[in-house]
């Protein structure tokens, strides 16, 4: 008798949260519903990409930028989806992040958005742009009768998560890479880089070797095989290379022409007529893989957090990936091959696609793409299946793949089509990006 009065008084005790919580829940659960559609975290993305087109940023830079915005975004979101581990554990220089306040009520959804667009408008140079979706999107949640309390908490949530990333993005030598002196070019050198047509400009990102990496520990953790020795002689495997990219050129088919657009993906790409030079603005590579992440995780009918960690765990792919190949390419500073064929095959030869400049080996979009595709396939699975319309707004059709490493292999041989980098170079970039791709994936995986 004495116990059964000690369970009935625990069950009074009991009542009133029973009957409480189920209240709660059914009120906000409208609200939570619509807060947590992904098209929110899809169109922040996007919007930064937008913008970066816009502004024409480097290939490098952009990665950074879809990084810091896209980890923001992610800290900000699984601090309210239990089970989730924060990044700060395994992610260089990142100290831990801001916690929600026990006890109360947020919307992370909202939170996450908030914290994507403060540091993307924070590193971009349109601000009005990323501000104007913002307001946007602050009165597309403000019509879900998310409790005034829960909106102003979970905003400010937001934004304090942007502040600590921020304040993070100071500390990896971007500032100080600003004002180092421009690449030495040693043109007496045979084999070594020099700028290219039709702009001839100067090397892009020399110092971005010195950049702290995201996840690896360090610039040249992850090594691209070695370059074929430079030579001039005919019978070498250096001259076989360069005149393999001049034959190609020769006897390309219009596939072989539509992959090489397809993948060219400069960011300012000049035409020239005569005289006259014309430039258009083009998405980066990494932008065209953070598209891709974004068309997939849309098919997949992934939610909210799993498409916000998807764009983060891309970004920190491009971004290391950009390391990766970048102190590769101004360790090996080689020649590009519209130099070395003018030189030494056909001094009218051009490339079909517009060189990029900086060294050849190895190549950037190779590396990249091989790292996406790793990461896309560990979250998605093998043989995923896939449309991208990413270059459909500028008049090329959507092209289908059936795995995310056709695609990337398809991107790195494209650079052979386009007549800007050797086999050696695309393959070098595609073993490393693999490489990458498979640390970043894994080290994620250790966080806390």
């Amino acid at each position: 008798m004495k116990n059964f009065t000690k369970v009935c008084l625990f069950l009074i005790c009991l009542t009133p949260i029973f009957l409480t919580f189920p209240a709660c829940k059914n009120e906000n659960a409208e609200w939570k519903t619509k807060a947590e559609n992904p098209e929110f975290i899809h169109r922040s993305i996007r919007k930064i990409t937008d913008i970066m087109r816009h502004d024409i940023f480097s290939p490098p830079v952009a990665s950074r930028i879809y990084t810091y915005s896209s980890v923001a975004g992610y800290e900000a979101l699984r601090a309210g989806y239990p089970g989730n581990a924060s990044f700060a554990s395994v992610l260089n220089g990142l100290k831990p992040v801001p916690q929600p306040e026990t006890g109360k009520i947020y919307c992370h959804p909202l939170a996450s958005a908030t914290a994507i667009l403060v540091v993307g408008q924070a590193l971009i140079f349109s601000e009005a742009d990323m501000a104007e979706l913002r307001a946007e999107m602050t009165k597309e949640f403000g019509v879900m009768d998310i409790p005034k309390d829960v909106f102003e908490r979970s905003v400010a949530y937001g934004e304090a998560v942007a502040k600590h990333i921020l304040a993070w993005a100071k500390t990896d030598n971007y500032a100080q890479t600003r004002s180092a002196p421009k690449f030495s070019i040693n043109s007496k050198e045979p084999g070594r880089w020099v700028p290219t047509p039709p702009r001839y400009e100067d090397a892009v990102e020399p110092h971005w070797p010195e950049i702290r990496p995201w996840l690896l520990d360090s610039a040249g953790q992850i090594k691209p095989i070695d370059p074929i020795p430079f030579s001039t002689d005919k019978n070498s495997e250096f001259y076989k290379a360069a005149k393999e990219v001049y034959d190609s050129s020769k006897v390309m088919g219009e596939r072989q022409k539509e992959i090489g657009l397809y993948w060219d993906c400069n960011p300012f790409e000049v035409s020239v007529s005569g005289h006259l030079m014309l430039g258009t603005k083009k998405i980066s590579p990494g932008g065209h893989w953070m598209n891709i992440a974004a068309q997939v995780a849309r098919k997949a009918n992934a939610d909210i957090l799993k498409s916000t960690k998807t764009y983060a765990t891309v970004a920190l792919g491009l971004a290391d990936g950009f390391i990766t190949c970048w102190t590769c390419k101004y360790k090996c500073n080689m020649v590009r091959p519209v130099t070395y064929i003018n030189s030494y095959i056909d001094p009218t030869w051009t490339p079909f696609i517009e060189t990029p400049p900086f060294p050849e080996h190895s190549s950037g979009h190779a590396t990249i793409s091989a790292a996406s595709a790793t990461i896309l396939t560990k979250i998605y699975g093998e043989n995923f299946q896939f449309t991208d319309s990413t270059e459909m707004e500028f008049g090329m059709p959507a092209r289908t793949f059936n795995s995310f490493y056709e695609a990337s292999d398809e991107a790195a041989l494209s650079r052979l089509y386009g007549g800007i980098h050797y086999r050696r170079g695309n393959e070098a970039g595609r073993l490393s990006g693999r490489e990458v791709g498979k640390f970043v994936f894994e080290k994620l995986s250790t966080a806390k």
